[in-house]
Order: structure tokens, then C-alpha cells, then sequence
């Protein structure tokens, strides 16, 4: 276990989460800012990135595992992304579709948040995020993040504008008391 909250635990991927992983990435309707559902071929590539950021950075996305039931729910962790001009600790969250709206992202990408922060002492963290994806945005406001920028990925063929959010260290210290994040009880 890498990360734990009040509901969820984080812990690296595994290659036995990969049907779990495919109830994801395979889903049209929960890759919407994608474009598209993802292939078993693409969502082989997708675990084996994690593998490598793990090795290369000693982070990456991991599963989030619902406590009581060990089932993965989602994957959220912090992964380096360039923005055009610079490379940044980015967190980002994919989740199930059945248990979106219940709090999980925020409550996993918040957690993400503070053990960059407190673990892997950055000094900014973003969230970058495409534009018609209302359910991320509003995770990356309630994270505490700030829209910053735009960027504009080219990706399937097309190209995708997005915001970048972000929290520094300065705001990031604002949010917490004593260790403890005042945003959602976290």
C-alpha cells in the first residue's frame, strides 16, 4: 500500500489488475475525453507504462482499491507530462463509471496531491485536463488546484485543448493544518 485514505487504499498496479484496468479503459463512455475505448493492445501499453514510471520515477498511476470490498474502483496516481515548455508532476485519476459521483476521485486525487507534496517534496502539482471533461475539472478544483494555462494535445488524429491546473506550495501549506487537508476531510 503506497497511499491510504478514510475509504480507499493506493497501491501499484499489478499485471493481474488488468481486467480491471480493461472495465476502464475499454469503456467508451468512461474514455470520452479520449475519444475513443481502448483496444486490449492499448490497454497492455497503458499497464506497461505504469511499470516504467515505477521504475523510473518510483511513481506512476496506481490502483485504487475501494476498502471492505478489495475491489479496483479506479486508477489515480502522479505521472511526469510535458506542457509544452516544461515537465510537471501531473496527478490524474481514472475511474470505474460505477463509482463515479460518490467522492472517490477527489478524495484519491487529494491524497495523490498531499504525497507529492509531502513525500516527493514538489513545489507545484497539476492536473491537466481536457476542456469538455466537466467531472476532472471540477476534481481539480476541489483538489485545490487553479487553472493556470492551455495547452492543446494532438492525439487519435485530433487536436484536444486543455487546461492546465495547478497548486503550489504556498497554496498547498494554506490548505493544511497540523498535517491534516481541510478540503474534504482529507
Amino acid at each position: 500500500m503506497i497511499i491510504e485514505t478514510k475509504r480507499l487504499y493506493l497501491r501499484q498496479l499489478n499485471k493481474n489488475d488488468f481486467n480491471s484496468i480493461m472495465e476502464i479503459l475499454g469503456d467508451g463512455k468512461t474514455m470520452y475525453a479520449y475519444e475513443h475505448a481502448f483496444s486490449k493492445e492499448e490497454g497492455m501499453s497503458w499497464l506497461n507504462n505504469q511499470f516504467i514510471r515505477y521504475e523510473k520515477y518510483g511513481f506512476g498511476l496506481w490502483a485504487v482499491i475501494l476498502k471492505g470490498t478489495d475491489k479496483l474502483i479506479g486508477q489515480c496516481g502522479i505521472t511526469m507530462q510535458n506542457t509544452g515548455d516544461r515537465e510537471v508532476h501531473e496527478v490524474g485519476y481514472l475511474f470505474n463509471r460505477s463509482y463515479w459521483h460518490k467522492g472517490y476521485a477527489t478524495e484519491a486525487a487529494s491524497a495523490c496531491r498531499n504525497y507529492a507534496f509531502d513525500v516527493l517534496s514538489v513545489n507545484e502539482v497539476c492536473s491537466i485536463i481536457r476542456t469538455n471533461n466537466l467531472a476532472s475539472i471540477n476534481t481539480a478544483i476541489r483538489s485545490g488546484m487553479l487553472a493556470r494555462g492551455q495547452i492543446v494535445k494532438h492525439y487519435y488524429g485530433m487536436d484536444m485543448p486543455h487546461i492546465i491546473f495547478s497548486i503550489n506550495r504556498k497554496e498547498y501549506n494554506k490548505l493544511t493544518h497540523k498535517g491534516r487537508c481541510i478540503i474534504n476531510g482529507n
